[in-house]
């Protein structure tokens, strides 16, 4: 499915009825598939069902033989079995109620795991463009609120509905055939009240979605600024108060929603006790005047009104089950949505392992742009998860401005941004080329090229002559090394940083590359050494440590390609040394491609790319280059020329 031009933005706008979930074939056997795996189990389930609703009906008939019968004549072995009985049935339900509960939470949690984990493989699988448009919070809210809403909607709602419809069936049945006129009195009041409950359950549903998205941004906030970069500013900017005013909102937004459900709920259970009331009442009142007409006895209108009080529950409930259901299947819809957003970088069914690589890199006519929505609106998941990634790549085709928009049916624009136009180049294996130019060139989208953290809306990129999107992205990760400006570790040892790259290597080979990074010695020097814990990102590190430990941790790796971000600016002269230094070892031998900052690394590549405005305006040697008397003299004498090389 793709959508291009107004298309691609247009099914970001849904009406009234895309928000109200519909029960489809589709959906119900969407959702069945997740409970496959545990057929066995739901069976039992269902088993126990109809056990429980079976011996509940017993209990009614038990009252009536103690009116009737036990008392009246008294018989007091009758008497003493009709009390173990009624001792009995309970403890009985309730070993039976611990076995469905056992199946139940199997079930339930079972479906949480297949879930949690379906959801989290896909959204790896996102591309980075996925990444940079997406809150962390809110896709953790999808992992967490959400999963575990899809949960209740198995394990909760369907049981319950179940349940009703079995007991429902049962208690009509015997009702019916005690007295069928009683049975069709109590239920003739019924829908008087049908109505205003579908409409408080339509409500709660609404509700329930708000909710969630309501939860999300809450959970986006807190994960936004609760983690040591965004504290970092908000300290930095003395923005406390405004971010505890921001949360405050937020979670005013989910109180309010909360208050609201709880007394819409509470008048749904109102309702239901006032038909109970006025259903039990009716029904003793003519059921008394049939006992006083003697063509009822006292322990049939007793038992009469027990299952009266035990019909108007599963009556209420399955009236307004489509809604019910309908309103737990939210959580499924908001699951499936991010399941089905498309996989913008993926593997071709023919692609093959990439072996070892000489390292020859060629750039055919690559043009990208990103596409998004103008204005000042922001985009949440619920909008993310409606783009159609594939599709979009055929419509920027067609564009041959440097940005366009087209109007989507909301009224927003959808814009598109070249990022790169028709860039050609060719490094030969074992060279050192150097990507220069002004900000907002287009360098660092060049460089996520290689590794398919992006695919070119045109042309393509090859590897000793193989494209890559022709071969698969493990081997393509295992031939390139890449170091980016801003350095990422886990909250986790040095170590475990480390052996991220290259899990089976040994303590020689994880030593050497440290010291290859001019890390080893500080490492040694640490309390618990490898062992010491870096803390959330790394913050425990400072920015030179870090980047060191990023570049062992791409010799660890070994690859034959290397993409680097040389940003030393924000270092201190001593960490920028050792920096500069680890690289000029690390790239010898290897094809290596770097956003260059240092005049020492320009002057040594073999090649020098200027890009300006998403273009490859020249190429060549520092010397050729300076003869052209173009970009990069300019640049060479208002950047590079005066800047000290130590």
């Amino acid at each position: 499915m793709g959508f291009h031009g107004t298309g691609w933005f247009a099914y970001i706008r849904h009406d009234e009825e895309q928000d109200r979930p519909a029960i489809t074939w589709e959906l119900m056997l969407r959702v069945w598939e997740f409970a496959r795996p545990y057929q066995l189990r739901v069976i039992g389930l269902l088993f126990t069902i109809l056990l429980i609703s079976g011996i509940s009906l017993i209990s009614p008939l038990l009252f009536r033989d103690l009116i009737d019968n036990a008392i009246p004549n008294e018989d007091r072995t009758r008497l003493g079995w009709l009390a173990v009985g009624m001792v009995g049935i309970p403890l009985l339900n309730g070993a039976i109620g611990v076995w469905q509960r056992h199946l139940n939470s199997q079930i339930g949690e079972g479906v949480i795991y297949d879930l949690r984990r379906g959801l989290y493989a896909h959204m790896q699988r996102m591309s980075l463009r996925f990444f940079t448009q997406t809150r962390t919070g809110e896709l953790m809210s999808r992992l967490n609120n959400d999963v575990v809403g899809a949960q209740r909607a198995i394990s909760d709602t369907l049981v319950t509905i179940i349940s009703n419809i079995v007991m429902l069936v049962a208690t009509l049945a015997i009702m019916l055939t005690m007295e069928w006129r009683l049975t069709l009195l109590g239920i003739a009041i019924l829908p008087l009240f049908v109505i205003p409950a579908r409409r408080i359950g339509r409500i709660l549903r609404d509700l329930r979605r708000q909710s969630m998205e309501h939860n999300a941004e809450m959970n986006a906030t807190m994960n936004e600024t609760l983690n040591v970069s965004g504290a970092l500013l908000v300290k930095l900017f003395g923005r406390e108060q405004r971010e505890y005013e921001r949360f405050s909102q937020d979670g005013a937004s989910v109180r309010d929603i909360g208050i609201r459900s709880a007394v819409i709920g509470r008048w749904f259970f109102m309702m239901l006790g006032v038909v109970s009331a006025v259903g039990t009442a009716v029904v003793f009142w003519v059921g008394g005047l049939l006992v006083l007409r003697g063509e009822f006895t006292i322990g049939t209108i007793v038992a009469f009104g027990t299952y009266l009080s035990q019909l108007y529950g599963p009556l209420m409930s399955i009236t307004n089950a489509p809604v019910e259901f309908a309103q737990s299947m939210v959580s499924f819809e908001r699951v499936f949505e991010v399941l089905d957003m498309p996989v913008e970088i993926t593997e071709r069914p023919s692609a093959k392992a990439l072996p070892r690589v000489h390292g020859r890199i060629e750039f055919q006519h690559i043009s990208f742009a990103y596409e998004g929505l103008a204005g000042d609106e922001k985009i949440g998941l619920d909008e993310i998860a409606r783009f159609t990634w594939g599709g979009s790549a055929a419509h920027l085709k067609r564009g041959k401005e440097k940005s366009s928009e087209s109007t989507a049916g909301n009224g927003q624009s959808a814009v598109t941004q070249w990022a790169l136009r028709d860039v050609n180049f060719t490094i030969e294996p074992g060279q050192l080329a150097a990507l220069v130019g002004p900000s907002g060139a287009g360098k660092t989208t060049t460089t996520y090229m290689i590794p398919r953290l992006y695919d070119p809306t045109e042309g393509r990129v090859l590897i000793d002559g193989q494209a890559i999107i022709d071969v698969t992205l493990n081997s393509l990760a295992d031939n390139i090394g890449m170091v980016t400006q801003e350095t990422y570790l886990f909250y986790d040892t040095i170590r475990a940083n480390l052996l991220y790259a290259r899990p089976d290597a040994g303590e020689t080979a994880m030593i050497s590359a440290a010291k290859t990074a001019n890390i080893h010695d500080f490492i040694a020097g640490l309390p618990d050494g490898y062992d010491t814990v870096v803390g959330e990102r790394g913050y425990r590190l400072s920015g030179g440590e870090r980047q060191r430990i990023a570049i062992a941790r791409v010799v660890l790796k070994d690859p034959r390609i290397l993409v680097l971000d040389e940003a030393t600016s924000s270092l201190d002269s001593l960490s920028e040394a050792l920096i500069q230094e680890a690289l000029q070892r690390v790239m010898e031998g290897r094809t290596s491609l770097v956003i260059a900052h240092r005049l020492s690394t320009i002057l040594a590549a073999d090649l020098i790319l200027v890009m300006e405005n998403g273009r490859l305006v020249e190429q060549g040697t520092h010397d050729t280059l300076l003869s052209q008397d173009g970009l990069y003299a300019t640049l060479y004498e208002t950047q590079f020329r005066h800047v000290e090389d130590t």
